[in-house]
């Protein structure tokens, strides 16, 4: 943020040129799209049989710990 007084800086208007307006939302789409594709790679990876074996040796470590 710049001081009310404080000139802008070479080649920009103290309210910022219009094409960086949109950058906010390109950069949350960007986020969306990585977070939606980290998202669906983990549920193939837990729904497959990785992900059972796995679930089922963390269960078996939890009971050890409690001695169930």
């Amino acid at each position: 943020m710049t001081h009310p007084q404080a000139p802008a800086p070479a080649g920009r208007t103290a309210g910022g040129p219009a094409c960086d307006r949109g950058i906010t939302t390109a950069e949350y789409a960007v986020g969306t799209a990585a977070g939606a594709g980290l998202a669906g790679l983990l549920y193939k990876l837990l729904t497959g049989g990785l992900g059972d074996e796995l679930l089922h040796r963390l269960f078996d470590h939890v009971m050890s710990l409690l001695g169930i």
